[in-house]
């Protein structure tokens, strides 16, 4: 008689943790089977995030050229350009720690003797650069609106007075986690409102990527500038305000 209790009680035993496997199982088919449901159920959405900076360093070359048939004259005459825009620099507030000197140059005209093509009025153009470059920058720009006082100085710039003349932000990477946030939260706005119309709520986030961070010239309007690497596209441009721009996309699983 024992025997057999004893076997039934093995058999229960046995039957319970048959039973329990087969629940653990269907938890864990369920969780699976709901797992792959939520995958299906996400939204994908982008978010803005702006800011309005001013430029932190301006970069100004100043190109200047002289023509003639007699050398020597000619980098004499070099030499006196270079000291009355060094001067008018200098009467700008302009330090000598932010100007370079570029190398002279000189191109004879006549040096290719089967050139063809008309003939050159000088024999003789020399050409030289000086590069201003400043984190001054509304100094530069009250600078370059009297550009026009060294062509009346007889100072041949190539180009236009100013031209030339670019501005740059450089100081993205401190405000860089704040509008990652900004897009994030505009983002999670759009999705809020999405699930809101289709009657779903937002659950946890599926999948993030961060867009490139442009600088552009302010009320561009557009996607201008070049690409510098780094996941940034940095504008160099005559512009002294920027937009500093980052668009974020996100993917979002959606609760019943």
């Amino acid at each position: 008689m024992s025997d057999k209790q004893t076997n039934r009680g093995e058999v229960a035993v046995v039957g319970l943790v048959a039973a329990f496997g087969f629940i653990v199982g269907c938890w864990i088919l369920g969780a699976q089977i709901k797992a792959i449901r939520l995958g299906d159920r996400y939204v994908s959405v982008r978010g803005l995030a702006e800011r309005t900076v001013k430029s932190d360093l301006a970069i100004w070359p100043l190109d200047y050229k002289e023509a003639g048939d007699d050398l020597p004259s000619l980098y004499s005459k070099t030499e006196a350009d270079k000291k009355t825009i060094l001067q008018f620099l200098a009467q700008q507030g302009i330090q000598p720690s932010e100007i370079a000197l570029g190398v002279v140059s000189v191109i004879d005209t006549q040096a290719n003797e089967y050139g063809g093509g008309k003939r050159a009025l000088h024999r003789y153009i020399v050409d030289q650069q000086i590069t201003v470059e400043t984190s001054r920058v509304d100094q530069i720009s009250a600078a370059s609106q009297k550009a026009m006082d060294l062509l009346r100085a007889g100072i041949v710039l190539d180009g236009n007075p100013g031209q030339g003349l670019v501005y740059k932000f450089t100081g993205l990477n401190s405000i860089k986690p704040d509008m990652v946030s900004e897009a994030t939260r505009n983002a999670r706005a759009v999705a809020d409102r999405f699930a809101l119309d289709a009657g779903s709520t937002v659950g946890s986030i599926r999948q993030a990527t961060q867009g490139v961070f442009s600088i552009l010239a302010a009320n561009s309007g557009g996607d201008t500038g070049e690409e510098s690497g780094g996941g940034e596209v940095a504008g160099s441009d005559g512009s002294l305000m920027k937009t500093v721009r980052v668009v974020t996309s996100v993917e979002y699983y959606l609760n019943r």
